[in-house]
């Protein structure tokens, strides 16, 4: 007979040590409750050893020393490139060389379980894992099951894709040796941010797009990026389809383009987009299946809390990328937060029903205020809402422009280019939202995350007097040229 897995109850079951898992966990111990963490993988997930973290140590070195080349005196002294072992070295130390001791010893001092392993729901409440150590486990939630699974590459369909090693992300930020040759396909944000990277390492960087570069922002901000693409040496094929990758007899990469070219490159980099991580989960179990188009989705309410079909009333909760809302590190932290405190809450008869908008128990920022920061130099910042959003959300909405030249910016560095955007509910008077792009703009983006949040008033945010010489002069002139 095979043995029944060995059975445990805690008060919350959270699949997933990720960024989201770990702040949910953190959270309902605080609130009093008991809870174990299920990874299979590293503790700390994705960002921390495959995404935020190494991507940005391989861009700041290059930001750096472009940003000293473009500011006399200090172009002056700037005699060499960038040093691509130095570099990776620096990207090592900031993932902590994939190792996760440190992310454990934390989970243990917090006085939350963990348990390596392959989880899956097999009915309400109960989830079943097959531990890395060939030990079974089953456990059992009193409260609450999370799933904090995050999220993983969308493949297109690209005919010969499937017979060649491609790299991900995850290859890609872990690389022990810059390509000679890359091709990234894709111009959303991670591909933009390493087709950059890459090209200050001293790779010759082709980028292929379906579509334009970082279609989703305004497109004077996106044309800035762009144009930082191309200084660099970035061959940028846009609005062009991939047709077909296959391997050279000399093992290098052939890519046939939809306009009849095709380049050649010794790693291809495939960053279309990504998708909640739901397979394998059980789903079916308990209610859940695939859509008409063959996806599984969750849907969740301002706590995280799946909707209907469940059984047994309302007890899974999904937090971060596995929730499919906002694929952001930090959103998906704001998101564990919220549902922690709302599942610790539930638990203790504190919370019944859906709690009001802008409480600590809701994920309302969600709806309005997301900030999100392309690392790129330039950098392009954005919050809230664009004006086409705004516009079919049924705002009566203006927005203002300006290219970004101030004191601030011309003492930054020669030759600063940036432009920035705020979008106004004219009803109201308020922000709904605001684009910063430029050299060093990731700065600005909390001031119009504040401002976004809190609803200030223009009249009201006119007396924030910006510091002078700073870029955040640029605040200023946006509100003038409003009439303010």
């Amino acid at each position: 007979m095979i043995p029944e897995p060995a059975g445990r109850e805690y008060d919350v079951v959270i699949i997933g040590a990720g960024a989201a898992g770990e702040n949910v966990a953190d959270r309902v111990v605080k609130g009093g409750l008991t809870a174990v963490l299920v990874e299979a993988e590293l503790v700390g997930g994705e960002c921390s050893y495959w995404a935020c973290m190494p991507s940005k140590a391989l861009l700041r070195p290059g930001t750096a020393l472009h940003g000293a080349q473009t500011t006399p005196g200090a172009k002056e002294a700037v005699t060499r490139t960038l040093d691509a072992k130095a570099v990776l070295s620096r990207r090592n130390y900031f993932t902590s060389n994939w190792q996760d001791d440190g992310q454990v010893e934390w989970v243990k001092d917090s006085g939350i379980e963990l348990v390596r392993g392959h989880a899956f729901l097999t009915g309400p409440r109960t989830v079943e894992v097959a531990g890395l150590d060939g030990t079974d486990h089953r456990l059992k939630a009193r409260h609450a099951v999370v799933l904090a699974t995050g999220s993983v590459p969308t493949q297109p369909p690209i005919d010969g894709l499937a017979d060649v090693q491609v790299w991900s992300n995850r290859e890609a930020t872990s690389a022990s040796e810059v390509p000679p040759r890359l091709a990234v396909l894709g111009g959303g944000v991670a591909g933009t941010e390493l087709a950059q990277a890459f090209a200050r390492l001293g790779s010759a960087v082709t980028l292929i797009a379906r579509s334009g570069l970082l279609g989703s922002f305004p497109e004077e901000a996106a044309g800035l990026v762009a144009a930082g693409l191309r200084a660099d040496g970035v061959d940028l094929r846009l609005h062009t389809s991939t047709q077909r990758i296959g391997m050279d007899d000399d093992g290098a990469f052939s890519i046939e383009l939809g306009d009849g070219s095709s380049i050649t490159a010794d790693r291809v980099l495939v960053s279309t987009g990504r998708h909640p991580a739901l397979e394998g989960l059980g789903l079916e179990s308990v209610g859940f299946g695939a859509d008409a188009d063959g996806r599984l989705l969750l849907e969740t309410d301002n706590t995280g809390l799946v909707q209907a079909p469940q059984g047994d009333g309302g007890w899974l909760y999904a937090v971060g990328d596995a929730a499919g809302k906002n694929l952001y590190t930090h959103q998906g932290k704001y998101e564990a937060r919220a549902t922690g405190d709302a599942i610790a809450a539930r638990a203790k008869g504190e919370l019944d029903g859906h709690p009001a908008d802008w409480s600590r128990f809701a994920q309302t920022a969600n709806d309005h205020a997301v900030p999100g920061v392309v690392f790129t130099d330039p950098e392009l910042a954005t919050v809230g809402r664009s004006l086409q959003r705004a516009r079919k959300d049924g705002y009566n909405v203006s927005s203002v422009e300006l290219p970004i030249q101030v004191a601030g910016s011309s003492l930054h560095s020669e030759n600063y280019e940036g432009w920035a955007q705020l979008v106004i509910d004219e009803d109201r008077k308020v922000l709904l939202g605001a684009t910063f792009a430029g050299p060093d703009v990731a700065e600005l983006l909390h001031a119009a995350t504040i401002a976004v949040v809190g609803e200030v008033p223009l009249h009201r945010l006119w007396h924030a007097v910006p510091a002078y010489p700073t870029i955040s002069e640029v605040w200023l002139r946006l509100l003038e040229k409003y009439g303010l």
